[in-house]
């Protein structure tokens, strides 16, 4: 029996029955465009974490100073006056892994211009913290030498903060806001980095020089914390371990485990996070899995009583001198075509789920090239697995107990 006519006897014997042929065929379309779509999901999931961490700046450590301890009550990371700026200056001094370091003291204070008001982050810090946070600046000017010098009163915008107090698109360099009450000159705004929690933080946020933010809002010399950009990617971990050495000996601190600052690394962050999204991804995959099980055994079901309603064409077909293999070749051929073309539909359905998710702003979704063949190869695994059996057994009936069959 040639290829040509297997075929040909396939497409008849799909057609012979369009509705339960169609039916059939749903499971395989619904399980494969639900496992293309909700893979595309966490896919999607996974590179908008890695970006939008991405996005605060590359290679990037974060010090922060330790907690503090009150009736027995312990603050959060961060709340304790642990660090110093002498502490940025030695580590700029004696590691020989860092690139850019840039010290800041943030806080959350009133901005008003006019009668627009909001509550935002005020981050003090120096002219190297643009780079190393990877911000741009749309309009005007970022921080300068100068301005830390002078600790002059200036103050550059995230785009959402311009929005907030001067409305969109609109240029606010040379105005007059007030932070706690005191003065600004708007020098410059950020441009937008996007709409994740992530790195939105950044577009809702205000940047004034460090020793402005000491001297008029926070009233003392200690900071928030130290950036630190490493020299590049492989200079990362050596980095976190040369400035922990540093910091400990300048705190007098023999044991790490008591240390009082932290330091996150940022390829930790991403490792962390898009291992949890990898799992997300695994398990949504799981469970549109299951719906593609129950295709398959729609499949095995159909096919079972497709043999059954032509067992006498069997028996006719083996009497005329059709082989075992014949037989066989023809009804897993069947369902191989059935899977085949229900995994095709599923995958373009699938692909436009995941693209009008992301059109509507739903979810960020990313269909792969991987994805998409790892579809049509379970698609033709499925056929393979459960029409072997319908195949196995109509290949095995006797010719004379299928011409007898009524």
């Amino acid at each position: 029996m040639t290829i040509s006519d297997t075929l040909s006897e396939t497409y008849s014997a799909l057609t012979g029955n369009k509705v339960r042929t169609g039916l059939t065929m749903l499971g395989i379309v619904i399980g494969i465009g639900s496992v293309i779509a909700l893979v595309g999901v966490g896919q999607g999931a996974t590179s908008s974490v890695t970006s939008s961490i991405s996005s605060l700046g590359s290679n990037l450590l974060v010090v922060s100073p330790g907690s503090t301890s009150s009736g027995g009550v312990r603050s959060s990371v961060g709340s304790a006056t642990t660090l110093t700026e002498k502490d940025a200056t030695a580590i700029k001094e004696e590691s020989s892994y860092i690139g850019n370091i840039a010290t800041v003291l943030t806080g959350r204070y009133q901005i008003t211009y006019k009668s627009n008001n909001t509550n935002i982050q005020v981050t003090g810090t120096e002219p190297s913290y643009e780079s190393i946070r990877n911000l741009t600046v749309d309009l005007g000017t970022f921080l300068t030498d100068q301005q830390i010098k002078n600790s002059s009163k200036v103050a550059v915008l995230g785009p959402s903060t311009r929005d907030d107090l001067f409305g969109e698109d609109v240029d606010p360099t040379g105005k007059i806001i007030k932070i706690n009450k005191i003065q600004f000159k708007v020098i410059g705004v950020t441009k937008e980095k996007g709409s994740s929690n992530i790195a939105s933080s950044t577009d809702d946020a205000i940047y004034i020089p460090l020793t402005t933010a000491q001297t008029f809002l926070a009233g003392k010399s200690s900071i928030s914390g130290i950036n630190i950009q490493a020299k590049n990617a492989e200079s990362v971990n050596l980095a976190q371990e040369e400035i922990t050495d540093i910091l400990l000996s300048r705190h007098n601190i023999a044991d790490e485990s008591s240390a009082d600052f932290t330091i996150t690394n940022q390829a930790d962050i991403v490792s962390s996070l898009s291992s949890a999204t990898s799992t997300l991804t695994i398990l949504l995959g799981a469970i549109a899995g299951i719906s593609l099980l129950v295709g398959g055994i729609g499949i095995m079901n159909m096919m079972l009583t497709t043999v059954t309603e032509r067992t006498r064409e069997i028996g006719l077909r083996k009497a005329v001198g059709a082989k075992n293999k014949d037989i066989t070749y023809q009804f897993l051929a069947e369902s191989i075509v059935l899977t085949f073309v229900g995994g095709l539909i599923g995958v373009i359905l699938g692909w436009g789920a995941a693209w009008l998710v992301t059109y509507l702003g739903v979810v960020t979704a990313t269909v792969t090239w991987s994805s998409v063949l790892l579809a049509f190869g379970v698609s033709a695994l499925v056929g393979i697995v459960f029409g072997y059996y319908p195949a196995k057994k109509a290949a095995s009936l006797k010719p004379i107990d299928a011409l007898k069959y009524e």
